[in-house]
This record gives C-alpha cells, sequence and structure tokens, in this order.
C-alpha cells in the first residue's frame, strides 16, 4: 500500500500506483512546460503557485477516471494539465476578490505583485489552459467551456447573493455545484472520455465528481473556520473577514432567524462587524469553532461524500473504484 495524492490517499495495487505516480509526474511536467513564457517575470508570475505545490486534486481524478478505458490513451494527461490550469488561474483571480493574502503557504500572487498582475496572470493562465485544450479535440472544446461558464456563473451567483424568498443554503449549494464542482466533474468525465471509456462510465463518473466536488469545497468551508494555516496552507477566516457566506455562517443564521437564542444573534452581530479587527477576528473563530453550525456544515460535507460514493455503485469492482471511494472518506476525514 502506498499513499500518493491529496490528502494521503491509498493505493493498494502497484500498477495503479505506477500509473497514477506516472500520470502526475507527466502532468508535473506539462504544467511547467506551459506556464514558461518568452518574458521571465511572467514565468515567475504564472509559475508561482505551480511551484508553491497543491494537492493535485482534479489531476489525480483524471488519471483514476482514466483506470476505467486506457489510461496510457494520448489525450489523458494533456486534459489533466487542462483542469489543473484552470484551477489555478481561479485561485489567481478568487485571491483578488477575497484580498488574500496567503495562498498555500506562500504570499498570494495580489499580495507579492499587485492585483493586476494577478488578474492577468490568471488570464495568461486559462489562454494557456485554451491552446493546450485546442489539441484535445471540439468535444473537449465544448465541454471546457460548458463547465467554464458554469464555473464563472457559481462565481457571479455568490456575489450577487440569493433572490429575494430563496433559501439562502440552497442558493449556496447551488453556488458551489457551479463554482467547484463543475470543473472537479469535468476532471472525471476528461479522464474517463480520453481514455475510451463506456459512455454509461462517463456519466456516472461525471456525476461523482459534480457530488464530490461540493463535498470538497463545503470541507474548505469548514477548513477555513476550524484549522490553523499550517493545515489549510491559507490564513485562517480569510472568508470569513471577507463576508463570504460559507456554509457554517449561513448555518449560524439560519438557526438564530429560526430559534432567537441570544448567543446566536450576538454571534451574528460579531459576524456582520468589523472582521479587520484582529481581535473581533479572532473572537468570531473561536465561538464558531464550538458553535452547533460548524458541526452541521461537517454533516452536510458527510452527505454530499456519501452521495459521491453511492454514484461509484453500478462501475466494475476494482483498485480504481475502491481509489475514488477512498477520495470521499479522505474529503470528510480533511473536514475533521
Amino acid at each position: 500500500m502506498t499513499v500518493v495524492g491529496p490528502f494521503g490517499l491509498s493505493v493498494r495495487d502497484q500498477a495503479l500506483e505506477a500509473d497514477v505516480q506516472t500520470g502526475l509526474a507527466a502532468v508535473e511536467a506539462g504544467l511547467l512546460d506551459a506556464t514558461k513564457s518568452d518574458v521571465p517575470f511572467i514565468t515567475e508570475a504564472a509559475q508561482h503557485l505551480v511551484l508553491a505545490g497543491g494537492k493535485r486534486f482534479r489531476p489525480l481524478l483524471v488519471m483514476l477516471a482514466a483506470q476505467f478505458g486506457d489510461p496510457y490513451a494520448p489525450g489523458v494527461v494533456p486534459s489533466a494539465v487542462v483542469v489543473e490550469l484552470t484551477h489555478l488561474a481561479t485561485l489567481y483571480h478568487d485571491d483578488v476578490m477575497d484580498e488574500a493574502d496567503v495562498r498555500r503557504g506562500v504570499d498570494s500572487a495580489n499580495t507579492r505583485w499587485g492585483n493586476s498582475i494577478a488578474v492577468l496572470t490568471g488570464d495568461f493562465l486559462f489562454a494557456r489552459a485554451s491552446h493546450t485544450l485546442a489539441d484535445l479535440g471540439p468535444e473537449a472544446v465544448r465541454i471546457q467551456s460548458e463547465a467554464f461558464e458554469r464555473l464563472v456563473t457559481g462565481q457571479i451567483l455568490e456575489t450577487a447573493g440569493p433572490q429575494e424568498g430563496r433559501d439562502p443554503v440552497d442558493h449556496y449549494l447551488d453556488v458551489l455545484s457551479g463554482k467547484t464542482g463543475s470543473l472537479v466533474a469535468v476532471s472525471c468525465r476528461f479522464g474517463a472520455m480520453m481514455s475510451g471509456a463506456d459512455e454509461s462510465v462517463v456519466d456516472i463518473l461525471t456525476q461523482y465528481g459534480e457530488r464530490l466536488g461540493v463535498a470538497f469545497q463545503l470541507a474548505d468551508d469548514v477548513l477555513d473556520i476550524a484549522s490553523d494555516s499550517h493545515e489549510s496552507g491559507k490564513t485562517p477566516g480569510t472568508d470569513l473577514r471577507e463576508g463570504i457566506p460559507t456554509l457554517p455562517v449561513l448555518r449560524l443564521r439560519a438557526a438564530a432567524a429560526a430559534h432567537g437564542r441570544p448567543e446566536d444573534l450576538e454571534l451574528v452581530a460579531l459576524v456582520d462587524g468589523d472582521l479587520t479587527d484582529e481581535a473581533r477576528h479572532a473572537e468570531c473563530l473561536r465561538r464558531l469553532r464550538v458553535h452547533p453550525a460548524l458541526e452541521q456544515a461537517r454533516r452536510d460535507t458527510v452527505r454530499y461524500a456519501q452521495e459521491a460514493r453511492a454514484m461509484l455503485a453500478p462501475l466494475p469492482e476494482g483498485y480504481a473504484k475502491s481509489a475514488l471511494a477512498e477520495m470521499c472518506d479522505a474529503v470528510v476525514h480533511r473536514a475533521g
């Protein structure tokens, strides 16, 4: 049994381990190649987050999904490079929107070079992803463009907030399906599709990826409250400080509205206050960490992970299926 990929995923088969490790190494080389420019400064900025590491969650899913066809098919590695480049590009933009200081344990690009360079570097990565994607054929371009539209739509809906009368939690879960679930779903879809897997397998893995992606983001929401910077690689409470309505906060608001407990109303007022003040921010984190809303968000994470696991049932038994099921467990473990 060897540990590979994010969260210490266990691979119990030597052949699968070799395929995954070889594939991820090829993706890493592809990322470095795709982020090179004739302008040294652009290379430095574009490779900033590549070199910082990361879980390579999406490329790993591509490699595992490809096991249901020919994992050595020529489109598998380039498609993994595409999804990771797209993901990296969104991180540059997210950090500008969130005014984040730290990403993957290093200074965020906007902290180091300013917002304009960070945004333009994200655009550069999108361009390089499109360049690689063009070689994979029109169907791949269509799939990626639809996913990217959903991703951006989710980001816009998150910024705009729920419409009048819409349950904020339901709205938020829809946001996550687009903002995070879409690209994770495409990772699984590309892996299966590029490997030549049956269409039914491609559909199953796409649905699995969508649910796993939501669970993954919900785990991030929990980590934003519950973790320290060493665990998450970014400043704790970043979303909280910026007023981004993550699930623990939405669950807190729902509890306060439903029951009107003074301690809940007081914590909501603290959340809505000036959290640029370090003492208030620390107090808010401390109280949220022991509030039932955080545990409810953990249960929501478990629910989506269990739905993802259930989607795998029709797939043939084997080490690849077991590894995908373990990914669900790993996401839940990540949320504590």
